[in-house]
């Protein structure tokens, strides 16, 4: 099951479990239930690659980034460990006095037009002058870089996110998006696959991790997450065959 809400889908995995049938959580994780299995990406590594990148884009000249961070959708927990991730490298330099967050907030949904507001309104409240945006996904950076758009600051702040989306890759190489984050989906879609077959078959399931849901601590499997930025698009997601050469490429209108 790959829940959009994953508290409201745990009345599935009860009824599941009521007929026997074992339930993989697959990317995002269902709250309050008996779940068999979480597979997803390392999502705490997400959020401090990202969180890395940007302090590595200031701390090493000398400046002190004033920073906007854009959350997700509060209904996905998958936002709580990304936070955590950017939390774990912030947080000290925030104490330090290195880094300050001049405005945070949730985008709804994950929509972009909804990251848009939040970036206007920390303009509208604080003007220009801050250095990056720090965005929970692909989507949300990119109604953030409309709002930068609409200021003529698009490509002098830096911007953030994950998820590997053609237009992010796009945005990368045109300069308006600095960094985003890979995660390779048919590795996990193939692993997830052939784990499920495994459990259909009552087969024993090794599982390295454990996660909290509410409930239970669940068994867990995380895979890798790689950053990509300019310098290494044709050797993560144009050779991995995610999006071809000529479309990353592509100059956008």
């Amino acid at each position: 099951l790959a829940p959009h809400d994953g508290a409201a889908m745990a009345q599935g995995v009860r009824e599941a479990k009521q007929a026997g049938i074992p339930v993989i959580a697959y990317d995002r994780l269902i709250t309050d239930c008996d779940l068999d299995l979480y597979m997803t990406f390392d999502n705490v590594r997400v959020g401090e690659l990202q969180a890395q990148f940007l302090v590595d884009q200031f701390l090493p000249k000398g400046i002190h980034p004033r920073i906007i961070r854009v959350y997700g959708a509060k209904t996905d927990h998958n936002v709580t460990l990304f936070k955590q991730g950017q939390d774990n490298v912030l947080n000290p330099l925030i104490a330090e006095g290195k880094v300050t967050v001049i405005h945070e907030d949730w985008a709804a949904d994950w929509k972009p037009e909804n990251a848009k507001k939040i970036v206007n309104a920390a303009i509208t409240q604080n003007g220009k002058n801050f250095d990056a945006v720090l965005a929970c996904n692909d989507g949300t950076a990119g109604g953030a870089i409309q709002a930068l758009l609409e200021e003529g600051m698009a490509g002098k702040v830096v911007v953030v996110g994950q998820d590997a989306e053609l237009a992010a890759c796009q945005r990368i190489i045109n300069g308006t998006q600095a960094m985003t984050i890979y995660k390779p989906l048919n590795q996990l879609a193939q692993k997830a696959a052939t784990i499920a077959m495994k459990m259909a078959r009552h087969e024993v399931v090794v599982a390295p991790n454990e996660i909290y849901n509410g409930y239970k601590e669940v068994p867990a499997i995380f895979l890798d997450v790689y950053a990509v930025t300019q310098s290494n698009m044709r050797e993560t997601v144009i050779r991995d065959g995610l999006h071809s050469e000529d479309l990353v490429y592509r100059k956008s209108p």
